[in-house]
């Protein structure tokens, strides 16, 4: 609870109360009565009665009891707020205090205009001199007042405090309103630049915000001073707020910005009777106020005209003006009205700040007749010179921000040649979709859609999003008739050695009509998935990530199994066909007794990836179109390198499954690989051995063996000799059902023996 007890006067409760609103949020309860008292020689004797009694009778005292309730507060934060809270009582009192030598001093500063030999331009200074006595007719609020002197030249000279105090909040000496950078100054190259100028006087904003009355930048106005003999002795500093008549009342009938609105119309050569000339005059009506006190005249006449050609031709202008003290930038910024939100106002805003090496001090939207949104933006700079920016540059990005996704989904069909099937489906993408891709890469989406049907129900494309790192990228996966489930999804990715960190899913199509498009029924669901290396390496999405959607679809159709070998095609950069060649041999192995689990050769593989390469191109090198010319050099050349790779192999159970390999793969006479249509016609894989040679195989040993591979069938031909008799067995042995072959033959092998030829 909060209770401020003081004299009653002007500014007391609005700037008690915006203190304790800024610094402790909205309070939730505020009481304010008035009591008169009478005070004794220990303070309050008596209690008269309420704010009504003896009205106008001067004998008693007024007092305000100010009874907040806040939020609760630490004892820092409390007593940080009482200490403000005193501090702004003293301002008060002093800016209410010295209200009438603020007035009086205000008129001998009309009265050295009007006498005194001042050698400026005499329209000017009678200008400026309606103005300062506009301002004493109650237009502005007074709160402080400081005389300086100006001592030096026109590029050294220093404005100094003089040693009449200030008055108001200005008394305090502590209490400074211009800044260069972070320091507080009294002087600026641009203050000199305005002393020695033409102008009797300026008006712009003070850096510092007001903490009595109204919580905003203070209005600062600087007067020149001069000697009795007309020569400049320094300046009269005026800090306040203007009223609202400054805001409501016609600029034709203020003074000051009535000469600039008439040397504005005079040079645009417009009738102020006629049609343009009335438009002009609307235009310098409803141009904010507080950026009109302080537009030179040559800008504003700029943007008016501007402002002017929006009439006609509505479009994003963007007008900017950088304050002369080098302490902010103004930019008028004009954006269609039915495009203006919230959210464009911040990212413009954010654009604006960026681009100045600023931040945003504060905006102002306003809603004028016609097509157009204003907002005046303030951005705030705390020191350098202000980036130089291209009107053109600020007002296409502004047209970035304010284009919508269905202008630039136009566009881009436009400037692509799209058909336009397809800017019929990338129209069709919900809210999240396009807030999370630009039309560009919906219309290569819808691309993808428009290929599917029931027949051909997928299709996927793996990407890389610019903020990615190398070991990173990302996968979609488009779906006709239904969603693809997570759990049928992620372990194929994490087979193929990715590790799945985010999912999010887009449905494209309307549940009412069930239609894409005019001609194609049936929902798609788009899986959008973040995905990383689990082998920590760079992820190669070398031919639009190919490889990686050869592995991931021949999963899907069956082609392949899906297990840890397909994990090649991240660390071997080996294909799906190319990869079956060694899951073959893994499958072999587990046939002949190795002891190693798939999974464990597979990772072994996976682990050696510079090998797992080797041993399928000694594969190619051996038994391919080229095995019987050149190949026979290049499988020599291979098995030594391979050889020499399995000297940095540490465990033996990898060397083991290694040399396994090796021996298999030498071993192997002839395979239907490289058979043209075999991968068409989803043949299996079929590879003759010679077992004579073939390492760990139990006796006894056939002379040849078959060993068939595929995703459906499995299975091996023994066979003991050149002629054989043979059969078709079915096994449910999938783990040795060599074995029971091999049992087979060898009771045939007995009773062959004892045929009597």
């Amino acid at each position: 609870v909060i209770t401020v007890v003081n004299d009653n006067m002007p500014f007391l409760f609005d700037s008690v109360l915006g203190e304790i609103t800024e610094s402790a949020g909205e309070p939730l309860l505020v009481t304010h009565p008035v009591i008169v008292v009478r005070h004794g020689k220990n303070g309050v004797e008596e209690i008269l009665g309420d704010g009504g009694y003896a009205k106008g009778d001067h004998s008693h005292d007024r007092l305000s009891v100010i009874h907040v309730h806040i939020g609760r507060l630490s004892a820092e934060q409390a007593e940080g707020l009482a200490a403000r809270l005193t501090k702004l009582l003293g301002q008060v009192r002093a800016a209410v205090t010295d209200w009438k030598p603020m007035l009086a001093r205000l008129d001998q500063a009309i009265s050295e205009f009007r006498y005194s030999p001042v050698p400026l331009d005499k329209a000017h200074v009678t200008e400026a001199i309606a103005f300062l006595e506009w301002l004493r007719d109650d237009n502005f609020t007074f709160l402080g007042m400081r005389e300086f002197n100006y001592t030096g030249g026109e590029t050294s000279g220093m404005l100094e405090r003089a040693e009449k105090p200030g008055l108001g909040i200005l008394s305090d000496p502590d209490v400074l309103v211009l800044r260069r950078g972070t320091e507080a100054v009294s002087t600026t190259p641009e203050i000199r630049a305005f002393l020695h100028g033409p102008e009797p006087l300026i008006v712009t904003k003070a850096n510092a915000k007001s903490s009595v009355h109204r919580r905003i930048y203070l209005d600062y106005i600087g007067i020149k001073t001069y000697t009795g003999k007309g020569v400049l002795s320094g300046e009269l500093r005026i800090v306040g707020l203007f009223t609202s008549t400054a805001y409501t009342r016609s600029v034709m009938k203020i003074p000051y910005l009535r000469s600039k609105a008439e040397t504005v119309i005079a040079k645009s050569g417009f009738n102020p009777s006629d049609h343009s000339g009335k438009a002009l005059i609307n235009v310098l009506e409803s141009y904010p106020r507080d950026e009109l006190f302080q537009v030179p005249v040559p800008i504003l006449r700029k943007h008016a005209e501007a402002i002017l050609g929006l009439i006609e031709r509505p479009r994003v202008r963007a007008l900017v003006r950088v304050d002369q003290f080098d302490r902010f930038v103004s930019v008028l910024v004009f954006v269609p009205r039915d495009r203006y939100d919230s959210v464009v106002r911040e990212k413009i805003g954010t654009y604006l700040k960026t681009v100045f090496e600023g931040r945003l001090s504060a905006y102002y939207p306003a809603f004028p007749e016609g097509g157009l949104a204003r907002v005046h933006f303030i951005i705030g700079r705390s020191g350098g010179k202000t980036p130089k920016v291209e009107q053109a540059t600020i007002e296409a990005a502004i047209r970035d921000i304010v284009r919508t996704w269905d202008d630039a989904l136009r566009e881009t069909a436009t400037e692509t040649g799209a058909d336009a099937r397809l800017t019929a489906i990338a129209s069709r993408f919900s809210e999240s979709y396009r807030d999370s891709f630009p039309p560009g890469v919906a219309l290569a989406d819808a691309g993808r859609i428009a290929r599917l049907d029931a027949s051909n129900p997928i299709a996927i494309d793996y990407y890389r999003h610019a903020e990615q790192k190398p070991h990173q990228a990302a996968l979609k996966i488009y779906h006709h008739g239904s969603p693809v489930a997570l759990s049928r999804r992620v372990p194929v990715l994490e087979n193929i050695g990715f590790r799945v960190i985010s999912e999010r899913t887009f449905e494209v199509g309307d549940n009412q009509s069930g239609m894409i498009n005019g001609d194609q029924p049936g929902m798609v669901f788009i899986h959008d998935m973040e995905l990383e290396n689990s082998y920590g390496r760079p992820i190669d999405l070398g031919n639009g990530g190919a490889l990686f959607e050869d592995a991931f679809l021949s999963v899907w159709r069956g082609d392949v199994d899906n297990d840890g070998y397909n994990g090649l095609a991240q660390t071997a950069g080996l294909w799906s066909g190319e990869i079956t060649v060694l899951r073959a041999y893994g499958r072999y192995l587990q046939q002949a007794g190795i002891p190693q689990s798939q999974d464990f050769i597979a990772a072994a593989l996976n682990r050696y990836p510079e090998i797992a390469r080797g041993l399928h191109a000694l594969f190619v090198a051996r038994l391919g179109p080229t095995a019987e010319t050149e190949g026979v050099v290049q499988a020599k050349h291979l098995r030594a390198k391979i050889t020499d790779a399995l000297e940095d192999v540490p465990n033996i159970d990898d060397d083991t499954i290694i040399r396994r390999y090796l021996n298999l793969i030498e071993a192997s006479l002839r395979t239907n690989h490289f058979v043209a249509d075999t991968k068409e016609k989803r043949q299996s894989l079929a590879i003759k051995l010679d077992s004579q040679s073939v390492d760990g195989l139990p006796a006894p040993r056939p002379w040849r063996e078959i060993f068939v591979y595929g995703s459906e069938v499995e299975g091996v031909h023994l066979r003991f000799g050149p002629v054989a008799r043979g059969g078709l067995r079915w096994s449910d042995r999938a783990q040795d059902y060599r074995t029971e072959v091999l049992g087979l033959v060898k009771a045939q092998q007995v009773k062959n023996a004892v045929i009597v030829p």
